[in-house]
């Protein structure tokens, strides 16, 4: 999903928080969604789920019509497997041994929040169970780094090498983006890059970094339907996702996994 501004919009406290309670119900949304992933179930149930908890919390999915000629037709882009990002709900039933990316935003108050977490069903393999692993911890390295006076290319960088230092591979063509009063604005929030380069971190700065890092090489396809990206060696890809603020000299997460990671720990 393209970025569609130029101006960084930095927030006020006040509307960090709004954007934390968005995050608080997306937060909730994707807990909803974990109880529910276990092998056969149907995608297109996960996605019908979060829509309805979304609702019922006065919500609205940020991503259901998002675009502009072609608009995307769903509360969550559910991508398994070799799909890195964006792919449709559908009446495909997960099977054990499946990875899968499941990406949600929510609008409240006018605010937007972005976040995602992907899933092992059941027993993967070793090599994407460490792909999985690396691609959540270079999320949280990519948070360590965000520091005002640093740069976007400080945080880009450190998630590169982290990857690479796997031999895994990061996707260029798709990025983490700021967020706020629309889905997708600037800056840009690449996974990979130089130190020094980018928007300069600052006081009000609210991203969404999103590392997607793929098993194989990096090159990626585009499928007939305008939306699903997928790897082009058809190899696994992950894709971990927090919208985080700089507030009060501090970097804040603004997004949560605690309650997809308190279904799998009963």
């Amino acid at each position: 999903m393209k970025e569609e501004q130029q101006t960084v919009f930095y927030k006020t406290k006040e509307e960090i928080e709004l954007i934390r309670q968005s995050g608080i119900v997306l937060g909730k949304a994707h807990g909803e969604v974990a109880k529910m992933i276990v092998p056969g179930v149907k995608t297109i149930d996960l996605d019908k789920r979060a829509e309805e908890f979304i609702r019922d919390n006065g919500g609205i999915p940020s991503f259901k019509n998002y675009g502009d000629k072609l608009k995307f037709p769903y509360t969550l882009c559910i991508s398994t497997n070799d799909q890195i990002v964006h792919g449709f709900p559908s009446n495909y039933q997960l099977k054990e041994g499946d990875i899968v990316s499941i990406d949600c935003g929510v609008k409240l108050n006018g605010f937007h929040s972005d976040s995602a977490y992907t899933y092992p069903i059941g027993e993967v393999r070793q090599d994407v169970k460490k792909l999985l692993d690396i691609t959540k911890k270079s999320l949280y390295k990519a948070i360590d780094e965000i520091k005002i006076g640093k740069t976007i290319g400080d945080m880009s960088y450190v998630i590169q090498a982290f990857v690479e230092k796997s031999n895994f591979s990061v996707v260029r063509e798709l990025m983490g983006h700021g967020i706020g009063k629309d889905l997708h604005e600037a800056p840009e929030v690449p996974n990979f890059g130089k130190k020094g380069r980018g928007a300069r971190i600052r006081e009000g700065l609210v991203i969404a970094i999103e590392p997607m890092i793929n098993l194989g090489k990096k090159q990626i396809i585009e499928d007939e339907d305008g939306w699903t990206i997928r790897t082009k060696d058809g190899k696994p890809s992950a894709h971990f996702e927090h919208t985080v603020a700089i507030l009060n000299g501090q970097v804040e997460i603004l997004t949560t996994f605690e309650h997809i990671e308190a279904v799998f720990k009963n």
